[in-house]
């Protein structure tokens, strides 16, 4: 069976994150993908230049419309920019029982900031609805009110932190991390566990948070274990990473290859 994998987040018109990445990536691994656009935004690989937020009941439309007619069986949520977004995207999910993966966008690779700081508040009261949350470094201590963690034992320190926020799990990436290896840290009911990584020197990583978070709704869709999707969510993001140089995609930083198994070979 191809699952269905709802993405809910804002629309990148130069291709490499929000929606745009999300449809690519559930495509890739496996599922058949779907999108409830929260914001439109526009920007490219170099910066986030306007913003503009989708009315909340557009965004419940978008919603029930799907869950009207479409049986889902992971969704994952990005970029929700304000607290009556988040509101209209957690009443229209209300009674849902499938995987729920949240992405915490909060900042763009460029530095922009994607939620608005009035809403961090809300956004922790949906930490219990998840299944598994994924942020980064910087949203982690963003979520926390804490510095940045910039090491292994405060990593581990922060993601219990979070979990004591309510999610069933919390997937956090290390990619902020000074060093040679990309450590992220699976912490859960059952303990921790580190995903290994080396680091790749690149810039074309725009949109790996995106592109991480629906490949783990995918895999969960799937029906994998948490462990096992976030080994293979990892995988797949550090081979699009790896193949990012297939693409010639803007000035600044690049988006990855998501579709690196598949179009080598679609001239031949």
């Amino acid at each position: 069976m191809i699952p269905n994998i709802l993405s809910i987040a804002g629309s990148d018109p130069s291709g490499g994150a929000g929606i745009q990445a999300d449809l690519k990536a559930i495509s890739a691994t496996g599922g058949y993908a779907m999108a409830a656009i929260t914001a439109l935004t526009a920007q490219n690989t170099q910066g986030v230049r306007a913003v503009q937020m989708i009315e909340p009941a557009m965004v419940t439309a978008q919603i029930a419309a799907i869950r009207a007619d479409i049986t889902l069986h992971a969704v994952k949520i990005g970029m929700l920019g304000t607290p009556p977004i988040i509101r209209a995207v957690m009443n229209a999910l209300d009674g849902l029982d499938v995987p729920i993966v949240l992405d915490p966008v909060m900042v763009a690779k460029s530095g922009d900031r994607l939620l608005l700081a009035a809403a961090v508040a809300a956004l922790r009261a949906v930490l219990p609805h998840a299944t598994v949350i994924t942020p980064n470094l910087p949203e982690a201590a963003d979520l926390l009110g804490q510095p940045e963690a910039i090491s292994r034992d405060q990593m581990e320190a922060q993601a219990r932190a979070l979990l004591a926020l309510g999610p069933r799990a919390v997937l956090l990436k290390g990619g902020h991390l000074p060093g040679a290896d990309c450590p992220d840290l699976l912490a859960g009911p059952g303990g921790v566990t580190w995903l290994a990584g080396p680091r790749q020197i690149t810039r074309k990583t725009h949109g790996t948070g995106c592109t991480l978070s629906s490949a783990l709704a995918c895999f969960l869709g799937h029906g994998l274990s948490l462990d096992q999707a976030a080994a293979r969510a990892k995988d797949y993001v550090a081979r699009a990473i790896a193949h990012a140089d297939a693409l010639n995609v803007g000035l600044g930083h690049g988006p990855t290859h998501h579709f690196h198994a598949f179009q080598k070979d679609a001239l031949t």
